[in-house]
C-alpha cells in the first residue's frame, strides 16, 4: 500500500474552487431550462447546448482528477498509478478549446471562461505530475 502524504497546499484551494464552479453551473444550467432557451434562435440554442456540455466536460475532468489526486494522497494509489490510468488532460481537446462564446447568455460565458481558466490550471498541475512521474521512472530505470 502506498504511503500516506499531506495534500499539496494548491489542493483545497484548487478543489473548492472547482466545487463552487460546478454548483454555479449546476445552478445555471437548472434556471436556463425553466427561464426559456426556446427563446434563441435554432443555431443557437445548438451552440448553447454545446458549450454547456463542454462545461459539463470541463468540470468532470477537473472533479475526477481532484478526487484521484486525493486518493493518492490518502494512500489509497500511486502517482504512478494514476499516471497510467489517466488520459493527460492536456489531450482533451474539447475541453481545451475555448469554444464560441459569441451571441451567448452573459452568465454562461462568464461559467465558460471560468470553466476554461479552471481547466487549464488543472492540466498544468496535471503535466507537473507526470513529468514528475516520467522522471522518477527514467530514474528508476537507469539506476
Amino acid at each position: 500500500m502506498p504511503s500516506v502524504t499531506a495534500e499539496p497546499a494548491f489542493f483545497g484551494k484548487t478543489y473548492d474552487e472547482a466545487l463552487g464552479l460546478l454548483i454555479a453551473a449546476r445552478d445555471y444550467v437548472a434556471q436556463s431550462e425553466r427561464s426559456g432557451k426556446g427563446r434563441l434562435e435554432g443555431g443557437d440554442r445548438l451552440r448553447l447546448c454545446c458549450e454547456t456540455m463542454r462545461m459539463t466536460a470541463r468540470l468532470t475532468q477537473i472533479m475526477a482528477w481532484l478526487m484521484a489526486q486525493r486518493a493518492v494522497h490518502a494512500g489509497e494509489m500511486s502517482q504512478d498509478e494514476l499516471v497510467q490510468k489517466q488520459e493527460p488532460l492536456s489531450e482533451i481537446r474539447i475541453c481545451m478549446e475555448p469554444g464560441e462564446i459569441d451571441g451567448l447568455p452573459y452568465s454562461l460565458v462568464g461559467l465558460l471562461e471560468r470553466s476554461h481558466r479552471l481547466y487549464l490550471r488543472v492540466a498544468r498541475l496535471d503535466g507537473r505530475v507526470r513529468a514528475v512521474v516520467s522522471a522518477g521512472s527514467a530514474g528508476a530505470i537507469s539506476s
